[in-house]
């Protein structure tokens, strides 16, 4: 174990607390809070019930990528990926041991990293795993963690509190079979030469534009909630950022920018990048192919890019509604609902974006909510830090727009200007140096 278990004067008479769902978020919360001696009942819903999006009974499913993003401290995800490696956060500690070729980015095996972290959950001494759903928020100190997927009797008791919720379309990308691609096509590369981790499907000219077109004019699977879903930019379905232009995709993610295949003289003009999805290379995800297409249409209209002809699906793309709250002036800056002190909220429900801002959502939350119960000072990260910066602008957000967000330097604090570096990756690297100084000296002092 990382942490000793702390047991401290009349900790055995704490009360348990709740933490409601056992995605990253719950899992981090959960952890954190029986690391520091705290009793927990993490109650989940899976075996008993399931969302669509889920696929696997056991916790902290990846349900869209398996990628957890940039792993280089001059990107915000790296960034925050680094300061809960030093807070001994259990999900990036899985991530590093079930990680999978990928450049630059934090890939993980799906199914490994799933198992490894539900056997540290299930095993832990201070954890009690329940399975079934939960129908009302708990009165005692709790950190509710559902997800964007939340719906039902806990829905309807989160709205109560906070009235009728926010919603977006989020969309995952395909799975193919790796023994199913014609490997004559396809070229093993990373962007840049910075290794071979990814297959890269290339295209000429017109096989672009022909794939495009088809894209466009391909069927989609109808979405019953909204007559026109509101889809966060983030995570983008490829077929509605094609009809933004027809060259949306070759200077998005079908770019070719830093990729050149060494058996042919001439540059693709465009690249559809396959991503590494298990420990075994037996199967990989089409980058950035999030997608609401009918499965019918995905074989067909991804069958013609080079390589994928005849590939066999071992996943479809799929769409879901999300749900996030109202966050900005109803949480503050440990993701504690102001009117309910005792009660936290974790994860994508809160309106952080992506595998690792939700679980520093969980990692903020239940480190405070321990020293809540503990009678310690609460842990403001601040927003010198990629966990602070996400948990304030969570929490203090002005506009009247307020919707999902990525890390990023945007949203940390500014560095001095007279110690401010013109060039844009010196002043990232700055922040980056000036944030981990930050999470040291909080690890050293408060910690």
């Amino acid at each position: 174990m990382w942490y000793a278990l702390r047991r401290r004067k009349g900790m055995e008479m704490l009360e348990a607390v709740s933490v409601i769902g056992a995605g990253l978020a719950g899992c981090e919360a959960a952890f954190q809070l029986a690391e520091r001696g705290i009793p927990v009942k993490l109650h989940e819903m899976k075996p008993e019930k399931r969302q669509p999006a889920h696929k696997a009974d056991t916790f902290a499913e990846l349900v869209c990528s398996n990628s957890l993003r940039s792993d280089r401290l001059q990107n915000g995800a790296g960034l925050m990926k680094e300061e809960m490696r030093r807070l001994h956060s259990l999900i990036i500690w899985a991530a590093d041991k079930t990680r999978v070729p990928a450049g630059g980015a934090l890939a993980v095996d799906r199914e490994g990293f799933t198992a490894l972290v539900t056997q540290r959950i299930t095993s832990h001494p201070n954890i009690q795993v329940i399975h079934g759903e939960v129908a009302s928020l708990p009165q005692g100190p709790a950190i509710v963690a559902t997800g964007p997927l939340t719906d039902g009797p806990i829905l309807e008791a989160i709205e109560a509190l906070f009235g009728p919720g926010l919603h977006f379309y989020d969309a995952a990308a395909p799975i193919v079979a790796a023994d199913s691609l014609d490997m004559e096509k396809v070229f093993r590369a990373s962007r840049y030469e910075r290794g071979s981790d990814y297959l890269n499907c290339p295209m000429s000219r017109q096989e672009y534009l022909d794939f495009v077109r088809a894209l466009i004019a391909a069927e989609t699977a109808p979405l019953h909630d909204f007559e026109t879903p509101r889809v966060f930019e983030g995570c983008m379905p490829v077929e509605v950022m094609a009809k933004r232009g027809e060259m949306t995709l070759a200077f998005g993610p079908l770019k070719p920018v830093g990729l050149m295949d060494a058996r042919r003289k001439e540059k693709p003009f465009a690249v559809v990048q396959l991503r590494q999805d298990d420990a075994a290379g037996t199967m990989y995800n089409i980058v950035g192919f999030q997608t609401n297409l009918k499965f019918g249409e995905q074989r067909r209209v991804f069958g013609m890019i080079p390589g994928l002809e005849h590939a066999e699906f071992l996943r479809y793309g799929v769409m879901h509604r999300n749900t996030f709250l109202p966050s900005p002036g109803r949480l503050d800056w440990r993701y504690c609902v102001k009117e309910r002190p005792g009660l936290y909220f974790a994860g994508q429900i809160t309106g952080v974006e992506g595998y690792v801002e939700s679980a520093g959502s969980g990692l903020v939350a239940g480190i405070n909510l321990a020293h809540d119960l503990l009678g310690k000072e609460p842990v403001d990260f601040t927003r010198q830090t990629a966990l602070g910066a996400m948990a304030h602008y969570v929490s203090e957000y002005c506009g009247s727009d307020f919707q999902p967000m990525n890390i990023n330097f945007g949203i940390m604090e500014e560095l001095p200007a007279a110690e401010r570096p013109r060039k844009k990756t010196d002043r990232y690297e700055a922040l980056s140096k000036r944030a981990l100084q930050a999470i040291d000296g909080i690890i050293a002092n408060k910690l």
